[in-house]
Formats: structure tokens, sequence, C-alpha cells
């Protein structure tokens, strides 16, 4: 069993002006948004023993806050092909990875992350006690901050993308903490 687990970078500020759109930051509602996530793993003790990430300013401090809450048990390998990577540039990506680890987490940006939760999970494929359907969900809006997990019964990632996965979660800011969204520019 291979779960890889999708965490889309924070809410970024746009007031703050910035020369390429690589280096723009969290606002203050990502950074919050960003710790409640690391809080939800450390309560759920979900551990990953391979982080997969672009180096994005966005998912530096993303990942930098998701630490005040919760100890990442490894550093992140940094990838700048995730940098608003496709869905296709990331399922290149998720074959590639060491078969040594079974679970991964990819902090990345949308619409690649929504776009790769849509292509590997069929509809209908939810874990079972998903209501209303998690996949839906995704459909509808990945929004910062968010988290989303899938698992596929191989041995390796090579065959991870050929397979049809289950999305046994789907996290969201605002459903720890309904002050954190949503809005329209999430």
């Amino acid at each position: 069993m291979k779960t890889l687990t999708l965490l889309r970078h924070a809410k970024s500020g746009w007031d703050d002006p910035v020369a390429r759109d690589f280096d723009r930051a969290l606002n203050a509602r990502g950074k919050r948004g960003a710790a409640q996530i690391g809080q939800y793993l450390a309560d759920h003790g979900l551990v990953y023993d391979y982080i997969l990430a672009s180096p994005a300013v966005r998912v530096t401090q993303t990942l930098d806050c998701l630490a005040s809450n919760y100890t990442l048990a490894v550093s992140p390998e940094w990838e700048r092909r995730i940098y608003l990577a496709s869905a296709a540039t990331l399922l290149e990506l998720v074959a590639a990875l060491p078969d040594s680890a079974n679970n991964v987490l990819l902090v990345g940006h949308n619409p690649g992350l929504e776009d790769l939760v849509l292509m590997l999970v069929p509809v209908g494929a939810d874990a079972q006690d998903a209501q209303p359907s998690l996949r839906d969900a995704v459909e509808i809006k990945f929004p910062t901050a968010s988290l989303a997990e899938l698992q596929v019964d191989c041995a390796t990632w090579a065959e991870f993308p050929a397979l049809p996965a289950t999305l046994s979660r789907f996290v969201r800011p605002r459903d720890l903490d309904p002050s954190l969204g949503p809005d329209e520019s999430d």
C-alpha cells in the first residue's frame, strides 16, 4: 500500500508586491491555516517518510507554519518542477518516488494538485464512510492549505499512476476553524 498526501500551500498575500510570483509570501490567514493543518496532522498521528515540495516561498513558509504544531519526520526534498506543475508532471514525479517510501507528502500548487486528485480517484472511490463524497468536495474546490490523502494498493510508485486511488481524507482549514474560510480568492 502506498499513500500519497497532497497539501496545497497556504493562503498567500497579494498586497505585498514582489517581482516574481514564486516569491509571494503567506498572509496572516495562511499562516493560521497551515498551523491548523499541522495540528491536525499531529492529532491524527500522521507521519511521512518522504516529503517532496515546491521551493516557492509560499510552500516553504507553509511547511514552516505546519511545523509550529507538527514535527516533520524528514526534511523536504525541494523540486522546482512542482512549481505550477500540471497533473501530468506531478504524475511523473510520483512515479519516480523511491519505493522505500510508503507515506509521501507532496506540497505544491493548484490547479495541478486538484487535477491530480480528480485524475487518480474514480467517481465513487472515497473512503466508505465519506458522506458527502470527498471527491465531489475536491471537484468543487481544493482551497489553500487543504490536504488530500490518496491510497493505492501497490508495491511501487511506478504502479501508482496506473491504478485507481481511494481518497481517504480531504481536510480544509475551514473544517478545523470556520474563521479560516472561504472567500472568493481561495
